[in-house]
């Protein structure tokens, strides 16, 4: 079973706050994801950023209503199985994510947690979807129904990036993008 992949990318000078990110670095992290993300599947972004920013990527335009209301746009453009996948991932390997989906097309809805185990880094169905990102998703998307696929802690998948410390963390195992933005 294909899936289509939509990533929500923010795209604006507010991105990655919390990690305290240079426009440039933002966009390299969302650029090394997607580009990990096209190596498996189709994949949309939905973005406020320049299409040119993705190539090989299908760009909507970020509707300006916060993650949720990106999430919904991509989710709209998509007939079939879909998975959201965030798109501040810069140490995913394409093997990781094409095992996460292989086994996401055995389930309805299944889901990743992050490393810490309260967030969620991917979602996937292939019938309908509840998104519930934000703060303390993991458990949200349990109770919608969704099945957490089993990633190792260390996976590239599991490895969001919101804070210095956690990018320094994968300092060794960056996407050649964001490596190029650090010091």
């Amino acid at each position: 079973m294909s899936f289509t992949i939509v990533i929500p990318v923010k795209g604006t000078d507010a991105a990655k706050s919390r990690l305290h990110a240079t426009r440039e670095l933002a966009r390299a992290i969302a650029q090394d994801t997607v580009e990990v993300a096209l190596i498996v599947a189709p994949v949309i972004v939905v973005t406020a950023a320049s299409a040119h920013d993705f190539p090989g990527a299908s760009v909507i335009a970020d509707p300006g209503t916060g993650l949720d209301g990106a999430i919904a746009a991509g989710l709209a453009a998509v007939d079939g199985p879909v998975a959201v996948l965030l798109g501040d991932l810069p140490a995913l390997q394409p093997e990781e994510l094409a095992d996460a989906l292989r086994r996401a097309s055995l389930l309805d809805r299944s889901f990743v947690p992050d490393a810490d185990g309260t967030g969620t880094t991917l979602i996937a169905s292939t019938t309908d979807h509840a998104p519930a990102f934000g703060g303390g998703s993991a458990e949200r998307h349990r109770a919608a129904g969704y099945v957490e696929i089993e990633v190792g802690a260390e996976s590239g998948l599991r490895r969001d990036v919101d804070t210095r410390e956690q990018l320094e963390a994968l300092r060794g195992r960056l996407g050649v993008r964001t490596r190029a933005q650090l010091p």
